[in-house]
């Protein structure tokens, strides 16, 4: 039995890929995570609000101490720490430690909507050793005067930028929130894009009603968020030459399962590793291979979109006959 698959050109042991998180900026539990199965690991991301700030205070404190002795230097004070506590210059450590600490590929993850900062720190990650490069393409249009087209206009000149500036394989981490995601993902694969990650998850705010504020606590995922991403990775699987990696409610190895019938070449997971810690990956690679065992499959090509849009016998499943379909079923199962 072969639980190989590809992604972005890396040839990957088995379709379990650690996806951004708190626990993988810590060398230990890189190889925690190699130990436990994971066939490759995203970082953190590094955020677009990270790189300019550390550019504006290296700038200020440059300019602070220009005339000063050279002594002085030893006195700048620290950049402030971004997320998970990784700042820009430690983040690039990260990448050239994890590199080393573990067999598995490394993929740097950066996380914006404009393209301040990103080809430059694009091009260090490359020289650092990441294996590959994950866009996180986070953006919530509040400007109403901001048409789609603009947003995707400038998502593709992004992606068309870093693509341009490195040799790395890029992979993009999209929203679901899109007027055409299909179209869209053509777009940015024609411009240089060698996979989609579907999807990236909006964080949204709650309304503390007691003390009258915002409140933007995080919400680990679960399976009943897998059907978007699933039914995108079903439509595209075949259809274009990028690689697709399953983002968003795995919490089980049905998932996962469910995820590579669709089309997926990889399933990544964070809420499930929060939840059980990082040795429940060895808990969903065993139990990919049993389920395969079990049913005769060789190997994950065998299964990879077996359900997918391209090779299913009825594509309305996919549309909107689906949607006719399941309202008639529920008013025929119910008193309305």
């Amino acid at each position: 039995m072969s639980l190989a698959t590809n992604y972005l050109g890396l040839s990957l042991e088995n379709p379990l890929v650690a996806s951004a998180s708190p626990l993988n900026s810590k060398l230990d539990n890189l190889r925690r995570l190699e130990d436990a199965g994971a066939a490759a690991i995203v970082l953190p991301s590094l955020f677009q609000e990270q790189i300019e700030a550390a550019a504006d205070a290296q700038e200020r404190r440059m300019e602070i101490y220009a005339d000063s002795s050279p002594e002085a230097q030893s006195y700048f004070p620290a950049a402030a720490s971004g997320p998970y506590g990784v700042r820009p210059e430690r983040y690039l450590d990260l990448v050239r430690r994890g590199t080393e600490a573990v067999s598995i590929p490394i993929i740097a993850s950066l996380n914006g909507s404009s393209r301040a900062g990103w080809i430059e720190y694009a091009r260090l990650l490359e020289q650092a050793g990441a294996a590959a490069l994950e866009l996180n393409m986070y953006h919530v249009p509040t400007d109403l005067l901001e048409s789609g087209r603009d947003i995707e206009a400038r998502y593709t000149e992004i992606v068309q930028a870093v693509c341009g500036s490195v040799a790395l394989p890029v992979a993009v981490k999209l929203t679901p929130f899109l007027s055409s995601i299909g179209h869209f993902a053509t777009t940015l694969v024609e411009h240089g894009a060698a996979g989609l990650v579907l999807f990236n998850r909006t964080l949204q705010p709650d309304i503390d009603l007691l003390h009258m504020r915002l409140t933007d606590t995080l919400e680990l995922s679960d399976a009943a968020e897998m059907r978007l991403p699933l039914l995108w990775i079903a439509i595209l699987a075949g259809r274009t030459r990028a690689s697709l990696a399953a983002s968003t409610g795995v919490a089980t190895v049905t998932d996962v399962v469910k995820y590579l019938l669709a089309g997926a070449d990889t399933v990544m997971t964070t809420s499930a590793l929060l939840r059980h810690d990082i040795a429940y990956m060895t808990t969903l690679v065993s139990g990919l291979r049993t389920w395969m065992d079990e049913r005769d499959i060789h190997s994950v090509a065998d299964m990879r979109g077996m359900m997918s849009w391209q090779r299913s016998r009825d594509r309305s499943v996919y549309s909107r006959a689906s949607y006719l379909r399941i309202l008639e079923h529920a008013a025929q199962s119910t008193d309305w």
